[in-house]
């Protein structure tokens, strides 16, 4: 279950930031409501995560699997550049996130 939670934890946190770029400043009220609720969620799920995993694995993957869905809606749906730096940096993220979940001794 504390896989699920950090999963719902992830997709929380990228629907925050989604609405902070959305809000325009906080000049669009649903929007910036919206920041604080999918935050105050993923807190809560990413809370009940580390409940049974390691707080620095969790962590790791929490804010990498973020940052990578974050770069792909900032692609789709806002236009940003798609490039090859892009890609190479995401790796590198996601092969520093392996590093630490393999480096661990004991898992729950």
């Amino acid at each position: 279950m504390h896989w699920i939670y950090l999963f719902i934890a992830i997709i929380m946190e990228v629907a925050g930031t989604t609405s902070m770029k959305l809000s325009e400043g906080f000049s669009k009220p649903l929007p910036s409501a919206s920041i604080f609720i999918f935050y105050g969620f993923s807190f809560t799920f990413l809370t009940l995560a580390l409940k049974a995993l390691p707080v620095g694995m969790t962590y790791a993957i929490w804010a990498a699997a973020g940052t990578a869905l974050i770069t792909l809606v900032g692609i789709v749906l806002f236009g940003e550049s798609f490039n090859v730096q892009k890609i190479v940096s995401l790796v590198l993220i996601i092969i520093g996130v392996a590093g630490l979940h393999f480096s661990r001794e004991s898992m729950p």
